[in-house]
């Protein structure tokens, strides 16, 4: 059986795939990184995806020992890279001793297990990657439910090229049809637990639904952005409750809903999964019931890492994926997070505090123009300019009041 096919191993017909935990990057496993320069990337922008890619690999354990990168007009389809570069590869992670080789683009089955017989390590896409990250954070039922679902759907299209078999503690006699080989047997087994879980998926999210109707006639506000951009802590900030928050990517997987009242005008306030780029299709897919909390919401704080140097091309991100999810025609705040440490990354020492406040008010007024005025600049953990975030926050929820449910404003206002 292939390696990939390894780490999941099936308990019954019914039962989830569960991570090898003696195969799973859990435990710190030495990593090389690998990506391909294609003729429409420039090396800034792989480097960039690769600073991402470690990142994520860190945040699973692994520890990053070395990149490899290739030019190529188009990915090798039988082993992604060129031969050369696999060889280069494979001479470098016998002397360093590395097990585990993740690769920055989707891989096929056939290509995993290709690079596997060359490499002779445990090889991974950042879909991989990003599934076992998220199978760690799962916590309730709903979240460990999308993410087996991802797993599944990532499985399926990789059986051929992967699998010699999949293990079925509940097969022999009367569950093969009818001249039917055995990796069609593979396929009919993920399919059927797919339908299964979407299922089950189907029936938390009637759940849901319901408890979303029962939180009475009050606009509801959704906190969105890029992952690890501080939504939690601004979450925490701005509903006083203490709300998970850490350093690492996907630190938040399922929905946090506070209500919030701000001077008499109360509303719901929704923390939601970061976005990443090159998010797996199927990831979006099996988190559709969380991410109805983002398509109901009446109000979006799309939050901003400043202090990021390509915050530009994360906001493109996050509005590609919110456009996905038919979300992005809603109302929208832009909130610039981490003022401190862009100033800290950006102005040199001996700058005057006169020009730092003029290059501040500049980036502010550019950003003013281009939202519409719908935009703020703040400081989550040093508090700073959190009381113009609220002012802004609360007129935009009277508004939508007025519109909404014109006879309770006399009650509110």
């Amino acid at each position: 059986m292939a390696a990939f096919a390894n780490r999941y191993l099936y308990c019954s017909y019914t039962q989830s795939p569960l991570i090898d935990k003696k195969n799973s990057i859990q435990k710190e496993e030495k990593a090389i990184l690998v990506g391909v320069i294609q003729k429409e990337q420039t090396e800034e922008q792989v480097k960039e995806y690769l600073d991402e890619l470690a990142f994520l690999a860190e945040t699973a354990g692994a520890v990053t020992i070395k990149r490899f990168t290739q030019r190529l007009p188009h990915p090798d389809p039988k082993t992604f890279i060129g031969k050369g570069k696999l060889e280069e590869i494979k001479h470098y992670i016998a002397e360093k001793d590395i097990r585990l080789a993740i690769f920055d683009d989707e891989l096929s089955g056939s290509q995993i297990s290709n690079i596997e017989k060359v490499l002779d390590v445990k090889t991974i896409d950042r879909s991989d990657l990003i599934l076992d990250i998220f199978a760690s954070r799962a916590k309730t039922a709903q979240s460990k439910l999308q993410v087996e679902l991802a797993q599944y759907q990532y499985i399926l299209p990789r059986l051929r090229g992967m699998w010699k078999h999949l293990e079925r503690l509940g097969g022999g006699i009367g569950t093969r049809g009818p001249g039917e080989t055995e990796i069609e047997t593979d396929r009919r087994i993920v399919k059927d637990k797919i339908s299964l879980l979407r299922r089950r998926l189907g029936e938390i999210d009637k759940q849901a639904f319901t408890q979303r109707k029962d939180r009475g006639e009050f606009i509801r506000v959704a906190l969105v952005g890029y992952t690890n951009v501080g939504k939690s802590t601004l979450m925490t900030a701005l509903s006083k409750s203490e709300v998970f928050a850490e350093n690492k990517l996907f630190a938040t997987l399922d929905t946090t809903t506070r209500k919030v009242v701000f001077e008499t005008t109360p509303f719901l306030l929704s923390d939601t999964v970061g976005f990443i780029r090159k998010l797996p299709h199927h990831l979006v897919e099996s988190f559709k019931s969380t991410l109805d909390e983002v398509r109901e919401a009446d109000v979006l704080l799309h939050v901003v890492d400043l202090s990021h140097h390509q915050y530009e091309e994360q906001i493109g991100v996050v509005n590609k994926t919110l456009q996905e999810i038919n979300a992005f025609e809603k109302p929208t705040i832009l909130i610039f997070n981490k003022i401190d440490k862009y100033e800290e990354h950006t102005f040199d020492a001996w700058l005057e505090p006169e020009v730092k406040t003029e290059m501040m008010n500049e980036l502010n007024e550019r950003w003013r123009r281009e939202t519409n005025d719908n935009c703020v600049f703040v400081s989550a953990t040093q508090k700073r300019n959190m009381e113009e975030l609220r002012n802004t926050i609360l007129s935009k929820v009277k508004e939508l009041y007025k519109v909404r449910y014109p006879y309770k404003t006399q009650d509110i206002f």
